[in-house]
């Protein structure tokens, strides 16, 4: 007698924030897993990072905010994964949370969308952004110019920018292009180093469900995960949570397999910056982030995240 395969009845309901960029990556990975023969659902939900927009991410005081919603609607039974933006989500998972996938890795870059005057060299400016890395690393390239705060998912971010007078906002380029909303009028900001896993999809489960593991172990890219891994480690080591202004960028070099590793710690204000630049072999990748981390705190590093942690609590 054969015995009927329940398992491959299962449908994988799959959790997202209900912006347009959560729900495409969501409809991305829901794709993956149809072409693979397994059955999905969407089920998409507000996070308390969507629903408060008056205050600084910062102030709010929680790490994941973003991402916190999604993860008790997994361990509640009410979803199998959730797919993450990977820069929005903490180095350390929640108890019987596991990655079950890093997607291949679209643009890393932070982009300047502007207003057609982009003379920042020569034009004192206010720039809009919400994060405190990008803040503190366009303080130190212009001290003179003025950051104000920017909250709100792609699409609201950029309807502020048109209806405030302000020169121009930050983005990251991934999600402007995964939905079509990269104007004409931006600037590539390669001498910002972007946030740890900026570009990269993650798609979590819970660890005992083998079923769902093996069905996100088939879209998993390697290179990816390993890069990534690396830029949260040196994240992790240095404490930052999702908030200090730490960046982080490994790339591999396929002709001579190695890796190069680019990682920055600045103060709130952009005037202190440590910074650090590296190429190793690839088999040096289990240790790398956190071997730059401890680099950076040796050169000023431990007081400067002290001072960092003290002026966020106030």
């Amino acid at each position: 007698m054969v015995k009927f395969n329940k398992m491959a009845e299962k449908t994988i309901r799959i959790g997202t924030r209900d912006s347009e960029l959560a729900l495409w990556q969501a409809h991305t990975v829901e794709k993956k897993l149809n072409d693979l023969g397994y059955k999905t659902s969407i089920v998409a939900v507000k996070s308390q990072g969507d629903i408060i927009l008056d205050k600084p991410l910062y102030e709010l005081g929680i790490t994941g905010i973003f991402t916190k919603t999604l993860d008790i609607a997994m361990i509640n039974g009410d979803i199998d994964i959730a797919v993450h933006s990977m820069k929005d989500v903490p180095t350390a998972l929640p108890k019987g949370i596991v990655q079950g996938a890093v997607l291949p890795r679209a643009n890393v870059l932070d982009i300047l969308v502007h207003k057609g005057n982009p003379d920042f060299d020569n034009k004192p400016s206010t720039i809009a952004t919400g994060s405190l890395r990008r803040q503190a690393q366009w303080f130190n390239k212009y001290p003179n110019h003025t950051v104000v705060d920017l909250r709100g998912n792609v699409n609201t971010r950029m309807q502020k920018l048109q209806d405030n007078d302000w020169d121009g906002a930050v983005f990251a380029a991934a999600g402007l292009e995964r939905i079509n909303l990269k104007p004409e009028n931006y600037i590539n900001l390669d001498w910002m180093i972007p946030a740890p896993a900026q570009g990269a999809m993650l798609v979590v489960a819970m660890e005992n469900d083998n079923y769902i593991l093996d069905a996100l172990s088939q879209l998993n890219d390697i290179e990816t995960e390993i890069c990534t891994y690396i830029e949260r480690q040196f994240l992790r080591t240095l404490e930052g949570g999702c908030t200090a202004p730490i960046g982080a960028l490994v790339t591999y070099n396929e002709d001579e397999d190695t890796l190069h590793f680019q990682g920055v710690l600045l103060s709130i204000d952009g005037k202190q910056k440590l910074e650090i630049n590296k190429t190793v072999d690839i088999s040096e990748w289990k240790k790398l982030g956190f071997h730059s981390a401890q680099e950076i705190l040796n050169n000023g590093g431990t007081e400067l995240m002290q001072k960092i942690k003290e002026s966020l609590k106030k």
